[in-house]
């Protein structure tokens, strides 16, 4: 499973960060790495409802997706809202050698990890070498009693 680098999408997310941030939803952070015959997945999401992450698997693309509401009280009066609220969504193309039935995932202390199998056809094995001796059959040799 490789990812890229595309600076234009941290340049869109920081725009829409600035500009808007009422507008669609917001990118998650997340550290991927593989770990033997997995991949783990860690997405930050400090205070999302668990009850409202959702992850769907289409094929070979993964969506991630999150929501974080506002507190709703009609008395307090903000002097400071930096952390972002709404909905949350991450979307990433899994390789064919990504076993996607036995994909899990769990939540805790703000963090969604999402572990990844890699299929039993593409995890390395060793291929036997044989020589053309190997298949040549040799006849037995008995004796007979006189």
């Amino acid at each position: 499973m490789a990812m890229t680098w595309d600076p234009f999408r941290d340049l869109d997310r920081l725009a829409a960060n600035v500009l808007d941030s009422s507008r669609g939803p917001r990118m998650m952070p997340i550290d991927l790495h593989r770990d033997g015959d997995h991949y783990v997945l860690s997405a930050d999401l400090p205070g999302v409802d668990p009850g409202s992450i959702d992850i769907d698997v289409d094929g070979q693309l993964m969506t991630i997706r999150a929501e974080r509401t506002l507190r709703d009280d009609e008395n307090v009066r903000w002097l400071v809202h930096e952390r972002p609220s709404g909905s949350f969504l991450r979307q990433l193309t899994l390789g064919e050698g990504i076993d996607t039935a036995g994909i899990s995932a769990h939540y805790d202390n703000g963090v969604l990890s999402v572990i990844i199998p890699v299929s039993e056809r593409a995890k390395p094995r060793k291929v036997e070498v044989r020589s053309a001796a190997d298949d040549v059959v040799t006849p037995e040799v008995t004796s007979s009693g006189s």
